[in-house]
């Protein structure tokens, strides 16, 4: 299995989605809010480029919708939730989730065109790992980033998927290669590393410091996030999620 990594959204080339699986990592906070998201029963978390088009989306629904997302990291005026990954409970099992953020929702829908297009994070670095082996196709793990700016904490994100992967991956590109020798370097102290970030600073700036520790853990999630239909939607994988 050959895995490239790509920095940043404007990076992608036809070539990166061909025949191939995506996997989208915004860890702080959009992916690891979607993960968890699904971990606590939400049916599907649909996907918006702007707050707007969210707001309309949601308030034309029926049945149990949640609108939820963040502009400077906190929730926008009228929304019911924001991005963070601890939010989400018993009441939420069935919901649908009407969602925009800074980043990952932007990168999440700049990959569609994957044969197959997931949310990734270190919270289901491990589980996005068996999803992609059962797929079987090369892959790209592609970086949302801070504001256009490379996010230290999605190529950790990467770096663990690869990890993961062990022995059946191949790293496509040094970019690949230095996210998996950068991931194991830090594994031990994610938490850390993950508040040193702008992305960090900007969730601690925020108040909103529980995040990053919610978003460091590795691996405590087995749910995987898969994008498809239009709106572009997220709801969780099982084998038959997307064609061969």
């Amino acid at each position: 299995m050959l895995v490239d990594v790509v920095l940043l959204p404007r990076d992608l080339t036809p070539d990166h989605l061909r025949d191939r699986s995506c996997v989208v990592f915004d860890v702080l906070r959009a992916t690891t809010t979607m993960t968890a998201a699904l971990a606590a029963g939400v049916a599907e978390v649909r996907l918006f480029e702007s707050l707007d088009a969210a707001r309309a989306a949601a308030e034309h629904a029926n049945g149990n919708r949640v609108l939820c997302g963040e502009r400077a990291c906190l929730p926008p005026e009228g929304f019911d939730l924001g991005n963070s990954p601890g939010q989400f409970g018993a009441v939420h099992r069935g919901a649908t989730l009407f969602m925009c953020t800074t980043n990952g929702t932007r990168a999440l829908l700049a990959a569609r065109a994957a044969a197959a297009t997931f949310a990734g994070a270190l919270v289901n670095a491990a589980a996005v790992a068996r999803v992609l082996a059962a797929e079987g196709r090369d892959v790209t793990l592609l970086c949302a980033g801070t504001d256009g700016q490379v996010a230290m904490e999605d190529f950790l994100g990467a770096g663990a998927v690869l990890d993961a992967l062990g022995p059946a991956a191949v790293p496509g590109s040094d970019v690949a290669g230095s996210a998996l020798v950068s991931f194991q370097a830090a594994r031990d102290d994610l938490g850390t590393l993950l508040r040193e970030t702008e992305g960090g600073r900007n969730v601690i700036d925020a108040g909103l410091e529980a995040d990053i520790d919610f978003a460091a853990r590795l691996s405590v999630l087995d749910v995987v996030g898969i994008a498809a239909g239009d709106p572009l939607a997220v709801r969780a994988w099982d084998s038959g999620s997307a064609p061969p």
